[in-house]
């Protein structure tokens, strides 16, 4: 096992991962920004290490920085939670060059992957069902335009590097087909230095479903079960819930066999989540993420396994420690997305927390870094906590997730917990019937 965890990430996450290397008597490092001084996981840590001013690019995103810090820490796995580096192929690569463990997925499974053209190439031959769509990246416009019209519109014009929405076009008609093609390519060139998109089938009132699975590298793959994130707006996931309350056991079990035949060809190691497009009981491949999620606490609480000590056993070269007749799924889950953002303008409100009371009792759990008297600050992402609800059934879910949310106090910025309040009031949601458009067209209601 390791000595010493460097953890290559900020805020809540951080947070998560410095408290199980420190459960499993793994001491830890801290990374951080000139503006994150002051950061939770930072005043906790055995040590810390500033590798940079504020954006991104000149610390976290700083490799460099990163492996020093490692060195001169003494430190022997790195952990890049979820966004930043976390599946960005050539830092795994660098990370293992320079005699560090990398805790995640291989080089190879993240590069796979991080190809969403070459990802739905490799499932669909592994027999994970795909979106319809084109073959590979579309370069020529004419040809593009004709594939669209034999595929039949409403079409999906999609950056093949990337995600979270951006290089994202929805054509309807033949007419718009050629603007929304290049700015589909010139987002995706300014996001993720590469232009090139593909063609997909749109669907029109679709789930989004993910199955979470973990693996150790030797064939030995078990899923998780799914979480429905069919709540979303921009392309951004807003809440998740676990068990999703569309789809049946046969289905569950169909869809989780699937993956874990096909992710055991290819010997997979650690944590990942497939996600799907589910409409009329078929499931349609989207891609797959080759980290730890953002909402991995929904699983954890309706299968008691802590998914961060599991991945890191594995890098340490440890076996899974349980088989699929080991998993038993029990009650429900959801995650809030708490934010720092104007509740109906979205605008993001960074700055001093004056008060924070998190919401507490049976069942109810709140990941976030945040205290009173913290300054946000405005060079990252808005996510700045999460509320995650767990009882018997979906409906004492949604009391104990009322409730949560009542007793949620972030006072000094903006946050969207009204938001989150109003949406599950509403019949729909407590019917379990929405959809990946629903909360974008519920918000456009209310305006």
């Amino acid at each position: 096992m390791f000595d010493k965890v460097l953890i290559a990430n900020r805020g809540e996450i951080a947070l998560r991962l410095h408290r199980a290397c420190r459960e499993m008597g793994i001491r830890t490092v801290a990374v951080h920004s000139t503006a994150d001084s002051d950061a939770m996981h930072v005043r906790l840590a055995d040590e810390s290490v500033c590798i940079g001013p504020p954006p991104a690019v000149d610390s976290y995103l700083n490799i460099p920085a990163i492996l020093a810090a490692a060195e001169i820490t003494g430190s022997e796995g790195i952990h890049p939670g979820y966004g930043f580096l976390s599946e960005n192929a050539e830092f795994a690569h660098i990370v293992e060059e320079h005699g560090y463990t990398f805790i995640g997925p291989s080089e190879q499974h993240i590069r796979i992957m991080g190809d969403k053209i070459q990802a739905k190439q490799t499932v669909g031959k592994l027999g994970i069902p795909v979106v319809p769509g084109s073959d590979g990246a579309v370069t020529d416009g004419e040809e593009a335009r004709a594939l669209a019209e034999e595929m039949g519109y409403p079409i999906l014009i999609k950056a093949a590097s990337g995600g979270g929405g951006r290089g994202m076009k929805l054509v309807r008609q033949g007419s718009e087909f050629s603007a929304a093609l290049t700015a589909a390519r010139t987002e995706s060139k300014a996001a993720f230095n590469d232009d090139s998109v593909y063609l997909e089938k749109y669907l029109e009132r679709p789930r989004h479903i993910e199955v979470q699975v973990i693996g150790d590298g030797t064939g030995k793959v078990v899923h998780l079960g799914e979480r429905d994130c069919s709540l979303q707006r921009n392309n951004q996931k807003v809440l998740e819930e676990a068990p999703s309350p569309a789809l049946n056991e046969e289905a569950r079990q169909r869809i989780g066999q699937v993956v874990v035949e096909a992710l055991s060809h290819i010997n997979y190691t650690s944590l990942g989540t497939v996600e799907f497009l589910y409409e009329d009981g078929e499931f349609y491949f989207i891609e797959m993420n080759t980290r730890l999620q953002v909402e991995h606490p929904v699983t954890e609480a309706i299968t008691g396994i802590d998914l961060v000590r599991e991945q890191i056993r594995i890098a340490a070269g440890a076996p899974l420690s349980f088989s699929q007749e080991d998993i038993r799924f029990s009650g429900h889950a959801i995650e809030c997305r708490v934010n720092a953002e104007h509740p109906t303008t979205f605008v993001p409100s960074p700055g001093q927390v004056v008060d924070f009371h998190a919401p507490g009792g049976l069942g109810v759990r709140v990941d976030s870094a945040l205290y009173a008297g913290y300054r946000i600050p405005p060079n990252y992402d808005s996510l700045i906590a999460k509320l995650v609800v767990h009882g018997t059934t979906r409906n004492d879910c949604l009391m104990r997730l009322s409730r949560a949310l009542g007793e949620f106090v972030v006072d000094g910025i903006d946050v969207n917990i009204p938001l989150h309040t109003e949406m599950i009031q509403q019949q729909d949601f407590i019917q379990g019937d929405y959809h990946i458009h629903w909360l974008e067209e519920f918000l456009g209601r209310q305006s």
